[in-house]
């Protein structure tokens, strides 16, 4: 079997970031020392600060613009349309950074250069990146080994996300359209990959015979001792998705999913509790300043009053009253409490741009700011749809053990959910940010709600 060189999701990642630093630093670095450009002057012994805060923008703002999704980076179109935001904001904010950043140059065509810089380049580079890195010999190649119900959806994934190759699939019969079967009971796990470059297999034994088990065990193995990866369906599921796999919502639940130590940090609590307080406090401010807008709209496109309550269930089951802008008709809810769909009808036209926006949200930074509520973590529901949950879907009550959020992991991966089926995978977003929580996965989930309010995709 001949080793293969690949890059995974995380290379690609790190990969993107280091050479869009450095494309844009050596561009800067030459177009200082070979041509009319001297608002950066790299001779200056605070050029070190200079770039830091540079890079530090072009970072913040390549996250806000999707320049570092994998999906946005190979297509062109979307490739240009991040990278040009992202320098253009760069820009601004870089040149309207007191103290730390170069002092304003007197010819101002020197600040269309810098974002000339910080975008052609780079645009250049990831055309580059598409033709040769993005080619599909630099994917991984895998093999499934698993009952065809259950490795089903996860073929469909791999066919999409751009970072895998499906070499074979071993299984009791063919999935749809997709290629690569083998018979698992008559095909060898080491005949079918003995000439093939493979550096991961996915296993799922549940629904195998005994003997099947044992026999791939041991094939399993020797490809371990030749450095194939080998990992368990629930885990590559988790990879792939960011969500826990359906399995994990049994009786045994504890094995899978661990309260994650951050729960259990003072640190981080006390550093999460800070930052909801500041962005609570600006969040009420800025709402303040936009109430007399907010009014004029509702006068004309929502006709009624401009707020309204809700009881919902927070942290531990306990209830509080959410407040919120009015996005729906009078009365919207007379035959009782209903989910909100995609396009509904009884959203108002206003009520549709608030939640486009959402701004309908913004007065939950009181709420925020009181304690009901954190600015990440699963959105609280309403104890009517809670009830009816908790006999549906089981452990459902697990997503309260943190404090509710403004937003959360199921809200910026999967908004809409109006069936039990749908609200189970949401469940399974919540789960997987409360064994995953973290300082980082938070900033992550902040960036990803920037970008769904700038491009206009809350419901």
């Amino acid at each position: 079997m001949i080793s293969k060189s690949y890059y995974n999701i995380s290379e690609r990642k790190v990969l993107l970031r280091i050479f869009d630093i450095l494309i844009f630093t050596v561009s800067l670095f030459l177009a200082s020392n070979f041509l009319n450009f001297n608002y950066i002057i790299f001779s200056n012994e605070y050029i070190l600060n200079w770039l830091l805060l540079l890079v530090f923008y072009h970072l913040i703002f390549g996250e806000i613009f999707q320049l570092y999704n994998l999906n946005v980076s190979n297509n062109r179109y979307t490739v240009v349309r991040s990278v040009t935001l992202t320098a253009f904001f760069t820009t601004i904010f870089y040149i309207f950074t007191p103290y730390i950043s170069p002092v304003l140059p007197s010819n101002r065509l020197q600040i269309v250069y810098l974002f000339l810089i910080l975008s052609f380049p780079v645009i250049i580079w990831r055309f580059l990146y598409m033709w040769l890195i993005f080619s599909p010999k630099y994917f991984k190649s895998v093999v499934f080994i698993g009952k065809s119900d259950k490795i089903k959806g996860l073929l469909r994934h791999v066919k999409k996300d751009n970072i895998h190759n499906l070499s074979a699939y071993l299984s009791d019969k063919k999935v749809d359209n997709i290629k690569g079967f083998n018979d698992i009971n008559k095909v060898k796990l080491s005949s079918l990959i003995e000439d093939t470059s493979i550096t991961e297999v996915i296993v799922s034994i549940k629904g195998l015979s005994s003997e099947i088990i044992n026999s791939l065990n041991k094939e399993l193995v020797l490809l371990f001792e030749k450095g194939v990866n080998i990992v368990s369906f629930e885990t590559f599921y988790e990879e792939i998705t960011l969500r826990v796999p359906k399995e994990y919502l049994k009786n045994n639940f504890y094995k899978h999913l661990s309260f994650s130590k951050n729960n259990n940090s003072r640190f981080y609590q006390f550093g999460l509790r800070f930052t909801d307080i500041v962005f609570s406090v600006f969040g009420l401010i800025a709402f303040l300043v936009l109430i007399p807008f907010l009014l004029i709209g509702n006068v004309i496109g929502n006709r009624g009053s401009l707020f309204y309550s809700q009881e919902r269930v927070g942290q531990n089951g306990r209830k509080f009253k959410i407040f919120k802008l009015r996005s729906m008709v009078k009365n919207a809810e007379s035959n009782g409490a209903v989910w909100a769909v995609k396009n509904d009808n009884r959203i108002t036209s206003f009520g549709k741009f608030l939640r486009h926006t959402r701004l309908d949200e913004f007065p939950q930074f009181y709420n925020i700011l009181i304690g009901d509520m954190s600015i990440i973590g699963p959105r609280p529901e309403r104890p009517e749809f809670v009830s009816d949950l908790e006999k549906q879907i089981p452990f459902y009550a697990i997503r309260n053990v943190v404090r509710p959020g403004l937003t959360g992991w199921d809200q910026v991966n999967y908004p809409y959910a109006n069936t039990i089926e749908e609200q189970e995978i949401k469940l399974r977003y919540d789960l997987y940010y409360i064994k995953e929580r973290s300082a980082f996965l938070d900033f992550k989930i902040l960036i990803k709600t920037i970008t769904t309010v700038l491009f206009f995709r809350g419901q």
